[in-house]
C-alpha cells in the first residue's frame, strides 16, 4: 500500500502539472481554464489512487482490474470535454480545450499510478503543443481549409 507521503506527492504533482496546462488555457481566455484543468487531473489522480487501493485490498479475495476504473475516467471526461465545444457561424470552437482536458485526465491517471516520468513529459509536450503550435497556426492562417496568408 502507498504511504500517506506518496499519496500527497501524487496528488500535488497532478495539480502542478495540470495547473501549467490550465494556466495556458486561462491566459488565452478559454472556457476551461486553470481551475477546471486542475480539478480534472486531481479527480483523475484520486480515482486512480482509489482504484489501486481497492485492488490492493481485494487482490486476494476477488479478481479485480484496476484499469477498469481508469477507463471509466477517460470515457466520462468526454462528456465534460463536449461541454467546452461550441458551434459558431465560422466553425467550431473549443476542440483544443476539450483535448487538453482529456490529456490532463490522462496526466492525473498517470500521476496517480506513479508513472511520474510519463506524466511530466506529457505535460511538457502538451504545453509545447499549446504554446508553440499556436504560433505556427497564427503564421498560416487557415480559412475554409485554404491558407490565406501570403496568397494574393
Amino acid at each position: 500500500m502507498l504511504s500517506d507521503k506518496q499519496i500527497i506527492i501524487r496528488l500535488t504533482l497532478s495539480i502542478v502539472l495540470s495547473g501549467l496546462i490550465g494556466l495556458e488555457r486561462q491566459i488565452h481566455r478559454r472556457t476551461a481554464g486553470l481551475r477546471t484543468h486542475i480539478l480534472v487531473s486531481l479527480g483523475s489522480c484520486l480515482i486512480m489512487l482509489t482504484s489501486m487501493y481497492v485492488f490492493d485490498i481485494y487482490k486476494d479475495i476477488a479478481s479485480l482490474d484496476p484499469s477498469r476504473i481508469a477507463a471509466g475516467v477517460i470515457t466520462g471526461i468526454g462528456f465534460l470535454g463536449a461541454g467546452t465545444i461550441m458551434r459558431e457561424k465560422d466553425g467550431i470552437r473549443g476542440l483544443t480545450t476539450a483535448a487538453s482536458l482529456w490529456v490532463v485526465a490522462g496526466i492525473g491517471l498517470a500521476t496517480g499510478s506513479g508513472f511520474y516520468n510519463a506524466a511530466v513529459y506529457t505535460s511538457i509536450l502538451t504545453l509545447a503543443v499549446l504554446l508553440v503550435l499556436r504560433k505556427v497556426e497564427s503564421l498560416t492562417l487557415i480559412k475554409d481549409g485554404l491558407k490565406t496568408r501570403g496568397e494574393g
